[in-house]
């Protein structure tokens, strides 16, 4: 649905995007993930026709966006990072105001964009709220409103900057469980720098970083790839013992690659291994005396990751 090839764009001598390729397909939810400054929003506003790419080219199902832009716009609908509204107006007034300039037979003609208009309403939960200004909504709600204005076309592509951007947790909660309602039949590239959305709503992650794509994968995949590729298997042990322990007593366990000890009591070690060693550490522990009071394992998560791969 979206196919972005070798795509860079210049300002000046400086690339904000540079050579970068990627996919997302129907279906799909792909979380477009990078530090400030990586190239995220200039990637999404040629995608979205806002801006001209240097060079490469973006497809959104099918129809290049520099040949065709008209084209393109009526299959992507598009909340911005800073969702731009017009606050004195209510609800039902500001997306109808906003369907008239969506050149789409869903909306053309008075009754169709009425219904269409309480479609969406429906669809991102928004009826108790639609009789108000849009000033009078908390920040959740005013996202909202700007999720249905993407959505009032009824586009094959949603594209998403940073929508959870200020919510409390309850809204970010509300507005996840709105992006999925809506992703059976949509391809959407949600960009966001709260990793633990990405876990929660994404089939996929791209990480970009100074312009480039650092990592492409499924979610599912990330944790096997990341154990295999940065060695960041981690294990936490109490333990109480008779004397001091020596790294290199633990550096005897096959697999284990770093060992650090705090020597306190009781005795804190962190041993960093290339895979699941529980059964050989707890062997180890009694063979040696040491009596082992915890054992923790712990887990890579995607924040690391992002930060072993843009830091």
């Amino acid at each position: 649905m979206i196919q972005i090839n070798n795509l860079t764009k210049l300002y000046g001598s400086q690339a904000a995007v540079n050579n970068l390729s990627f996919e997302a397909k129907k279906g799909e939810i792909l979380g477009f993930l990078g530090p400030n400054g990586a190239g995220k929003s200039t990637t999404m506003k040629i995608a979205t026709c806002y801006m001209a790419a240097s060079s490469g080219n973006v497809e959104v199902c099918g129809i290049d966006v520099a040949q065709n832009p008209k084209e393109v716009r009526k299959k992507i609908g598009y909340l911005a990072e800073n969702n731009p509204l017009y606050s004195d107006m209510y609800v039902k007034e500001y997306l109808a105001f906003m369907g008239k300039f969506y050149d789409s037979e869903n909306l053309k003609g008075g009754n169709k964009l009425k219904t269409r208009i309480d479609e969406v309403i429906q669809l991102v939960k928004l009826e108790r709220e639609s009789h108000k200004q849009l000033h009078q909504l908390s920040k959740g709600f005013q996202q909202r409103v700007g999720l249905a204005q993407a959505l009032l076309h009824d586009p094959e592509v949603l594209i998403l900057d940073e929508p959870t951007t200020g919510l409390d947790p309850n809204q970010i909660v509300e507005i996840r469980q709105v992006i999925k309602s809506i992703s059976a039949e949509k391809t959407i590239i949600f960009s966001t720098h709260i990793m633990q959305e990405v876990q929660a709503l994404c089939d996929r992650v791209v990480i970009i970083n100074k312009g480039k794509k650092v990592l492409d994968t499924s979610i599912d995949k990330l944790n096997d790839k990341l154990k295999t590729e940065l060695n960041q298997n981690e294990f936490v042990l109490n333990l109480e013992t008779e004397k001091p322990i020596l790294e290199n007593e633990w550096k005897q366990v096959e697999g284990i690659t770093k060992v650090e000890i705090n020597q306190n009591e009781p005795t804190k070690v962190k041993l960093f291994t290339q895979s699941d060693l529980r059964k050989e550490i707890f062997l180890h522990s009694a063979k040696n005396d040491w009596v082992l009071l915890e054992m923790q394992q712990q887990t890579q998560s995607l924040e690391n990751v992002f930060h072993q791969l843009t830091k």
